[in-house]
């Protein structure tokens, strides 16, 4: 089966407060077989200045991250899927921690509002945006 399954990753600071993040994702996101989100447990090892900061405690992190990662894949693979498998995130820092991790897992990390514009907005939606607001789409403010 082709398509796309994902995981999500919620942020250690998650932005997500009024509700389980979880059902937020699986409210706005959906897969084309149905298959619920889950969630990818464990940090990424990547926010504030940690991997900067303690570079041995953050590549210990990854080493446990890229294990869920792996896991988690292999699980939403389980029953022959061959199509994509994402992980969704909404924080920048773990965007870049989780793309570390695309070729060993064979997964694609992405923020979660990027994936909604796809399914909302089509495949090229970032050029005709970017088209729009360059095309008296903003506001300039002459200084």
């Amino acid at each position: 089966m082709n398509g796309t399954r994902y995981m999500y990753h919620d942020p250690c600071h998650t932005p997500m407060k009024l509700q389980d993040p979880l059902k937020t994702v699986n409210a706005l996101i959906t897969t084309i077989d149905d298959v619920k989100i889950e969630k990818n447990d464990r940090c990424c090892g990547e926010a504030g200045t940690l991997a900067v900061s303690r570079p041995d405690i953050s590549t210990q992190i990854r080493f446990r991250k890229e294990e869920e990662m792996n896991k988690g894949a292999d699980k939403l693979r389980a029953d022959g899927f061959t199509g994509d498998v994402k992980i969704l995130t909404s924080c920048p820092a773990c965007l870049q921690g989780l793309t570390r991790y695309d070729e060993d897992s064979g997964t694609t990390a992405d923020y979660i509002v990027v994936e909604m514009a796809k399914h909302i907005l089509g495949p090229n939606w970032m050029p005709e945006y970017v088209a729009k607001a360059n095309n008296g789409g903003i506001e300039r403010v002459l200084v």
